[in-house]
């Protein structure tokens, strides 16, 4: 699998996240664009992932700055689940099922895009900056105690209050998707 851009596709890339991050400066107050770009140019190989992220319509977005690691921290932020969707929680429980498996499951899937899947405290910081996931849901971490037992949870946003449920780890459906972070 080809992980490099043209520079082009830098350059596109770019720009689309300069005017999101200009557009929505409460997600990420008294951080710097040009010191953003800086850290992006020199690590290309985030720069794909970002791609990876903005190509499946997650809308990716400065979310935090941690000091300890001097990363900035992009997650998912399109309103409603990206287009990364139908997939059941991870390789074990796609090769358990017997029939009508999905394509893929979100684990191996994120892990290709070079991303992490947000635990339940990340999606209750994005929801902290808006309102996301109103008709559709996300699957997140999920603890290992869960999984061991057969299930994985799965986030959403309804009646103004933030949800996580749980689902057969093996479950999939067209308006669940997964939100990413990546920290460069």
């Amino acid at each position: 699998m080809k992980k490099k851009l043209t520079q082009e596709q830098i350059n596109e890339l770019l720009k689309i996240i300069k005017v999101r991050f200009e557009k929505n400066m409460s997600r990420h107050k008294d951080l710097k664009w040009e010191k953003i770009q800086a850290k992006l140019i020199a690590n290309p190989e985030k720069l794909w992932s970002l791609h990876e992220m903005e190509d499946t319509e997650g809308e990716p977005d400065v979310v935090d700055y941690d000091k300890i690691t001097d990363e900035y921290i992009f997650f998912d932020c399109s309103p409603e689940s990206p287009k990364r969707r139908s997939f059941c929680y991870d390789y074990q429980a796609w090769n358990s099922r017997k029939a009508n498996k999905p394509e893929s499951n979100v684990i191996d899937k994120a892990s290709e895009m070079g991303i992490e899947l947000l635990t339940e405290e990340q999606y209750r910081q994005l929801q902290e900056l808006g309102k996301f996931d109103q008709k559709t849901s996300s699957w997140v971490q999920t603890p290992a105690s869960i999984r061991e037992l057969g299930g994985a949870i799965f986030c959403d946003r309804r009646y103004n209050k933030v949800f996580m449920y749980h689902n057969g780890a093996d479950s999939y459906y067209a308006a669940r998707g997964f939100r990413g972070s990546l920290r460069v």
